[in-house]
């Protein structure tokens, strides 16, 4: 019987580039800038590394489509890589394939980096490209906007929840996403905005408006991990432990006419609950420290809240406006900013979001630190509501 990958794995170091509009470097540059801080906060030689992965979701952008712009960047000696894509949680994948040959005995070491070079495209929004002759066909006028709008209306629907009473939950989301990425350099987007700023921003696809959209943007951010005994005879101390990676996908129940109804996301659920068993957390909302969920637009985050088990069905909007999830709250979500500050370079956001939980944990994040974190637990999600992918990772201090 499978026993999972808790404490298996450790993180040895990691890196994360600044996001944001690169106009002065290209992927490479990027991969450079995420590895060098991780290898130097890992303290050792890239002959160490036995394995990695790179993730990239629109590859024919930037990099192409195999993992040689990864081993050659970074000048790795001839080990394997391997080139993964999984939509908006391709980081994370990277990461999930390291941690796993790590824990498997494959490898000693091993690397995942995530990188997506989207702004020289020349698209406002993320480049459209063929998907298979399928979801041509059934996704031919569909939108990211449009799509996540569908999702707040049917949960408005379902919970009763008023619409002013949404639109002020949505507001408070984006105006504490960018208060916490004013602490953050590595952030793209840093300006503090107003609730007033966001209720009468331009709509984009009702009711979500333009703040309650995230941005696209360059990065890279990356990883390094190992096992526990390696990392302690490099002399590491305090380490952050790999409590949970988990992965559930749609399977097309979601399209049929059936029990989900719109206003969740069905591979949430299921991966929160795999993670929270894999990882031994019974009560949630009382152990997880902190969280960074794919905010890809606010209601996003509101809904996640619940799919997590963090907020009871139908009352994250309270808790959000209570402040629950503040910086100075209960459960700080979006501390580094998340992808509404940061944009969403496909590849790179899964192991971002993990990097923030590690220097949470390591006491490092500076302005944005919290005290004493346990567990930290990220969200990275791809695709639509009705069809997509859905990771969570737990991490956390190692035997807790």
């Amino acid at each position: 019987m499978a026993t999972g990958i808790k404490d298996k794995v450790v993180v040895l170091g990691m890196g994360c580039s600044r996001f944001g509009e690169r106009w002065d470097c290209n992927a490479e540059d990027l991969m450079v800038e995420a590895f060098e801080e991780a290898l130097a906060d890992a303290g050792i030689e890239r002959d160490r590394i036995e394995a990695a992965w790179l993730g990239t979701a629109i590859a024919e952008q930037h990099v192409g489509l195999s993992s040689v712009p990864l081993a050659m960047t970074l000048r790795l000696p001839y080990i394997p890589v391997t080139r993964v894509e999984n939509y908006c949680a391709t980081g994370t994948e990277a990461f999930r394939g390291a941690c796993y040959a790590v824990a498997s005995g494959a490898a000693d070491i091993a690397l995942a980096l995530g990188v997506e070079k989207l702004k020289d495209t020349g698209y406002g929004g993320l480049p459209q490209r063929g998907r298979g002759a399928l979801n041509n066909l059934h996704w031919a006028n569909i939108s990211a906007p449009g799509s996540f709008a569908q999702l707040a209306s049917a949960y408005r629907a379902k919970h009763g929840v008023d619409a002013g009473d949404l639109k002020r939950a949505m507001a408070h989301i984006s105006v504490k996403s960018h208060a916490n990425a004013a602490k953050n350099d590595k952030a793209h987007l840093r300006n503090a905005i107003s609730e007033q700023d966001v209720l009468n921003a331009p709509m984009i696809a009702d009711p979500l408006g333009l703040f309650d959209c995230c941005g696209v943007s360059d990065g890279s951010a990356c990883a390094i991990v190992t096992t526990p005994e390696i990392a302690r005879s490099l002399g590491k101390k305090d380490l952050v432990a790999v409590k949970a990676l988990q992965l559930a996908v749609s399977n097309g129940e979601e399209l049929q006419l059936g029990k989900w109804d719109g206003s969740y996301f069905a591979t949430t659920r299921v991966a929160a609950a795999r993670a929270y068993k894999e990882a031994g957390i019974t009560r949630p909302r009382e152990q997880v420290s902190l969280v960074d969920v794919h905010d890809c637009f606010s209601v996003t985050e509101l809904v996640t809240m619940e799919d997590l088990l963090l907020s009871d069905e139908g009352t994250a909007i309270r808790d959000v406006l209570d402040g629950f999830y503040d910086a100075d709250g209960k459960v700080p979500c979006q501390i580094d900013g998340g992808l509404k500050c940061f944009g969403h370079p496909i590849g790179a956001s899964g192991l971002r979001m993990i990097y923030e939980m590690y220097l949470q944990l390591g006491g490092r994040a500076g302005a944005r630190q919290r005290a004493n974190p346990t567990f930290g637990m990220t969200h990275n999600l791809g695709g639509f509501p009705s069809q997509n992918v859905s990771s969570v990772t737990i991490v956390g201090a190692y035997g807790a």
